[in-house]
Parts: C-alpha cells; sequence; structure tokens
C-alpha cells in the first residue's frame, strides 16, 4: 500500500510541473504538438528511471562507502550528462529511424532539471531501491501525463479564436496555471 501511495503522491499530487514547478522549459517548448509530447514524455521516462536508479547506486555502493555524500550534486550531474550520452549514441547506431523521430529531444533531457531533482529526490527522502524505483517511474509519467493534456489542450488552442494580446506563451500560462489548480484537487486522494 505504501508504494502505491507513493506512486500517486508522485504521478499526480506532487506533480512534478504542476505542484513544483520543475520541468517547466520541455513543458512549454515541446507542447505544442501532440506527436511530439509524446516522443518527449517517453524519452524523459526513460531516462529519468534509469538516470536515478544508476544515482541511487552510485550513491549508496561508492559514495556512502567512501564518505563522499557531499559529491552528490556533481557525481549526478556528470552521471545524468554521461547516461544521456550513451542513451543517445545508443539508439544513433541502433535504431536510426527512433534517433531521427527523437531527434532533439535526448540531448534536451540532459538540461531538463526534473531529471536531476527526482535523483537528488530520492535520496533526501531516504527510499529504498523498491522506492526509488517507483518514484523514478511515478514522476515521468506524471509529467509525460501532464505534458499530453497540455499539447492537447494548445493544439486546440492554435485554431481557436484568442485575443492578439493572448496567443502563444500568455494562453500558455493561464491554461498551466488553471491545470495546476485542478490538479491541486488530488490532494485529498492520499
Amino acid at each position: 500500500m505504501n508504494l502505491l501511495t507513493l506512486f500517486l503522491s508522485a504521478l499526480l499530487i506532487n506533480n512534478v510541473i504542476l505542484s513544483k514547478f520543475i520541468g517547466m522549459c520541455p513543458f512549454l517548448g515541446v507542447s505544442t504538438k501532440l506527436s511530439s509530447a509524446i516522443g518527449m514524455g517517453l524519452a524523459v521516462i526513460f531516462v529519468i528511471f534509469g538516470a536515478s536508479c544508476l544515482s541511487w547506486a552510485l550513491y549508496y555502493y561508492v559514495l556512502v562507502p567512501l564518505g563522499l555524500e557531499y559529491m552528490k550534486l556533481i557525481c549526478f550531474i556528470l552521471l545524468i550528462a554521461a547516461f544521456v550520452q550513451f542513451v543517445e549514441m545508443f539508439v544513433k547506431k541502433n535504431s536510426p529511424s527512433l534517433y531521427k523521430s527523437l531527434g532533439i529531444y535526448l540531448p534536451l533531457i540532459t538540461t531538463n532539471c526534473a531529471v536531476l531533482y527526482v535523483a537528488l529526490d530520492n535520496i533526501t527522502q531516504g527510499y529504498n531501491f523498491i522506492e526509488t524505483v517507483v518514484n523514478s517511474i511515478a514522476v515521468p509519467a506524471g509529467f509525460m501525463l501532464v505534458l499530453l493534456i497540455f499539447a492537447t489542450i494548445r493544439e486546440r488552442l492554435a485554431s481557436a479564436d484568442v485575443p492578439d494580446a493572448w496567443k502563444g506563451n500568455p494562453i500558455a500560462f493561464v491554461v498551466a496555471a488553471i491545470m495546476a489548480i485542478a490538479f491541486s484537487a488530488f490532494a485529498g486522494l492520499v
């Protein structure tokens, strides 16, 4: 039951975009089309899951035994950058079509602060490995859920009669604020 609570909390209640306001750059930049939002969401799920599990292992099996816990931030940044680079090279070599369809999304994930946030949060919260896995799936799944909803709304707004002063980012910020208010209703769920 504890894992289900953790999953629902990370997915809906403490959504990384709508309650923490982390990862706003890809949220606003990639949400103009549903197809690009799906690609970014799947890539974020894979990278956050892999980087968080590797960061947890690095922290507990290398940094803690050596007494270097204070180095976690720089080590996690380097690990995430190396992991994303490795994933990019692997996909480019083994699946050129997938690499072409993901395009700029993979390198952009390196600078997505949500990836580092999840890795650090797993350590700060003192999660064991199973809890780390659950949190590392739930957070990017929540990211993707909100990204897909937002992209769907933005596609509809593109054809709507919006006043000139509200077109583009202004209406996007208003919609994001309304989504944040709507998602705050999940607070009583768990």
